[in-house]
């Protein structure tokens, strides 16, 4: 029998239970084939909105920190007028400042799994881009 975790986009991943755990002769069959890799089942996800969740953020920051087990990753706002005056400053030089002020839009917990399935979901999403 398998197991399943979730996968990326929402994907099920059956995983394959060890042979000893498994009918004697689904154990047989597989053992003269090829060790089989996870298969990734199609499976709808709906993620119910709660509280104000579905309303969209605008980020223009973004910052990742790692912890153990977890990835926390900082979505922030800074005014656009405020960056773009940042490298004049500079190019006419004057003095930068030594730190800048946003706002914090939101900040995402998530384990390295998850971390890992967001990575793979944008590097698809950027290879799209690409290609346009």
């Amino acid at each position: 029998m398998a197991s399943k975790s979730k996968s990326k986009k929402g994907k099920t991943v059956a995983e394959k239970k060890p042979a000893a755990e498994q009918p004697a002769e689904q154990a047989a069959s597989q053992s003269a084939a090829q060790p089989q890799q996870p298969r990734t089942i199609g499976l709808g996800v709906r993620l119910v909105p709660a509280g104000d969740s579905d309303q969209p953020r605008v980020t223009n920051y973004t910052s990742l920190t790692l912890a153990p087990g977890m990835a926390f990753i900082d979505f922030g706002f800074f005014e656009p007028a405020m960056l773009a005056a940042l490298p004049r400053v500079a190019q006419q030089g004057g003095k930068l400042p030594e730190a800048i002020n946003g706002r914090l839009a939101t900040r995402v917990a998530m384990s390295y799994e998850t971390l890992n399935n967001l990575h793979q979901q944008l590097a698809s999403a950027l290879q799209g881009l690409k290609k346009t």
